[in-house]
């Protein structure tokens, strides 16, 4: 597709997570479950120009527009050029893979499908190179497509970013003591506890709107629960305020690997 195009990077939501070892180098192997929701950034993408333009609408950690940003290294791993207006709507921090998905928005435009590379990019860029519903294995470079299912959940988004290597730091300390427990299938639910333990808080919180027990959103720091709001009996999207700081509940739907199709900007 030449000319500039409009592509949808849509969050991801780990459904289940077990950590299953550590390789030599570090990095941490995983077997998740993993699906895109509608919540997405959207980046438009000029091929004849150069340079990253962030537009914040997120309410997360602050966004690097600089070389480090996911989309400019995505660009840099392809060789290639262009100008992005990148809008941010998934928060930096906040477990859902904002930055991965922005990455793998790049490499769909390209038409690049090498997980290998992607995964060099971060562990979650390959699943969002696929997008839809998948199994995901190794350091995130095995893909395995599942069949899409349409499902509703509530997600509560508070005001803080968790670090993912300090979550995974955590975790191997936890696991060398013996000290480690799995919580309902996200083996990074207590490491994450252990270095944000403002997340009790706001899990509660989510726990006591809806009466089910939230599930982490990767290594941090959303928290969801299966549903729509009319079945939890929650109204949403709206804010929430939890110990006088306010964060968000978003009501999202899964969606299918075409909701990130490339298409002609207007």
């Amino acid at each position: 597709m030449s000319g500039p195009v409009v592509v949808r990077a849509p969050a991801k939501l780990t459904l289940s997570l077990r950590v299953t070892g550590t390789r030599p180098d570090g990095f941490h192997q995983l077997d998740a479950e993993m699906v895109s929701i509608d919540l997405a950034d959207e980046l438009r993408i000029d091929p004849d120009g150069d340079g990253l333009e962030v537009v914040d609408l997120s309410g997360g950690a602050a966004i690097d527009a600089g070389p480090s940003n996911l989309v400019a290294r995505a660009l840099a791993a392809i060789g290639r050029s262009a100008s992005v207006r990148l809008t941010k709507r998934v928060p930096a921090g906040g477990g859902l893979g904002g930055g991965s998905s922005d990455a793998g928005a790049v490499l769909r435009w390209a038409g690049c499908g090498d997980l290998t590379l992607a995964a060099r990019l971060g562990a979650d860029v390959p699943f969002c190179v696929r997008g839809g519903r998948a199994r995901v294995q190794g350091i995130g470079e095995r893909v395995e497509v599942l069949a899409d299912e349409r499902r509703s959940f509530v997600l509560l988004v508070p005001p803080l970013a968790v670090d993912t290597a300090a979550v995974y730091r955590a975790y191997d300390r936890l696991a060398e003591g013996g000290a480690h427990r799995e919580a309902l299938g996200n083996d990074l639910t207590e490491p994450a506890l252990v270095v944000e333990p403002e997340l009790a808080r706001w899990r509660d919180h989510l726990g006591a709107l809806s009466s089910r027990e939230p599930r982490l959103a990767g290594s941090g720091a959303s928290w969801f629960v299966e549903g729509t709001p009319e079945e939890l009996g929650i109204s949403g999207p709206r804010p929430v305020e939890v110990g006088g700081r306010v964060g968000r509940l978003v009501p999202v739907l899964s969606v299918g690997p075409e909701f990130g199709d490339p298409r002609p900007a207007d």
